[in-house]
């Protein structure tokens, strides 16, 4: 039965929707500032590697880059040992040959076209500074922190994630020794590096996977283009350096690079340069084997092939001792107090 009303009555008030205040309207008390705004916006962006930001940046790839920022400096010099101004490197002719005087000739015997007496050392250096220190740790052979061995005539020093270093060092090992099966000569380093850059790429274009947190300094050797020295990054961009560095210390090494670095630089005097230069972007300008890394690769003198040196740590301490850059010991410390 229905309920009666009474004549006159008024009807029951209607429920007023709920106001959702805009957080961006202008009218809205709470005041957001513009970071925060930048920030919300950003986040839209970031979830994937495959999506652009509006101002064209992939920020899963800047996110890598800021890793490798937080790593160990590796520092890379090429020791390219070019005439030195002035220098005379001029060849003897057939011509020049011809009109000088015999009895000259005799007792002054010439010495073969284009060889320079006290021919000096080209190669590479590569410098690094490791992170991870123990007592603990085996350093008889190397703990393969920063410096891999990639094939006979390759070698590379990595900033960044060590577990995406072991993965991209073991694809980089299996492409130069199919190569090395193939066609029975050792890779071109530029061809090494592009094809680990274009690895590298493709972990930046397709869903469901995140780009390699980790840097390359690769130095190599082929008979084409001889000693070079490239830097990839996570983006699978990749250059070729004289001089370079990646890692926590790559602005104060760069410009200490810029002021110290000369084309005329031999493989001794890059050995020197880069020891100076990673002693001052460490805490420490007293360094050790516990904390340094060093490899070099130049040419044997004998059968002109590249060979490889990657230092143990016993070498390291007698390569810092001579250069006046090891760590005193406290006991010897205390002695000389």
């Amino acid at each position: 039965m229905a309920q009666r009303q009474d004549v006159g009555a008024s009807p029951p008030p209607k429920a007023k929707p709920r106001q959702v205040p805009n957080r961006f309207s202008p009218n809205n008390h709470r005041t957001i500032s513009l970071s925060t705004l930048r920030v919300t916006m950003a986040r839209r962006y970031d979830s994937r590697t495959t999506i652009f930001s509006p101002e064209g940046r992939l920020y899963q790839v800047e996110y890598a880059m800021e890793a490798i920022n937080h790593a160990g400096t590796v520092i890379g010099i090429l020791a390219s040992a070019s005439p030195v101004a002035g220098e005379d490197t001029k060849t003897t002719s057939s011509d020049d040959v011809a009109m000088s005087d015999a009895t000259t000739l005799a007792a002054k015997p010439t010495e073969p076209a284009g060889i320079r007496k006290g021919k000096r050392r080209t190669g590479i250096v590569l410098a690094a500074e490791k992170k991870v220190t123990s007592k603990l740790l085996e350093k008889e052979e190397g703990t393969g922190e920063k410096i891999f061995l990639i094939n006979g005539n390759l070698l590379s020093g990595v900033a960044g994630y060590t577990a995406d270093a072991n993965s991209l060092v073991n694809y980089s090992r299996n492409v130069a020794q199919g190569h090395l099966m193939s066609y029975d000569t050792d890779m071109p380093v530029e061809q090494m590096v592009k094809r680990l850059c274009d690895l590298k790429q493709g972990y930046t274009q397709f869903g469901g996977q995140r780009p390699f947190g980790v840097s390359f300094l690769i130095a190599g050797y082929d008979p084409h283009h001889q000693f070079q020295l490239y830097s990839t990054d996570p983006s699978g961009n990749y250059a070729a350096w004289k001089a370079t560095c990646i890692g926590s210390g790559n602005s104060t090494a760069t410009s200490l690079l810029r002021q110290d670095y000369k084309d005329t630089m031999d493989l001794d005097e890059a050995i020197v340069l880069a020891l100076k230069v990673l002693s001052k972007t460490m805490d420490d300008t007293s360094l050790s084997s516990d904390r340094v890394e060093f490899a070099v690769i130049s040419t044997d003198e004998e059968t002109d092939q590249p060979h490889v040196r990657i230092y143990k740590p016993a070498e390291i301490d007698e390569l810092l001792k001579a250069q006046g850059l090891t760590k005193v010991p406290d006991a010897e410390a205390a002695k000389k107090s």
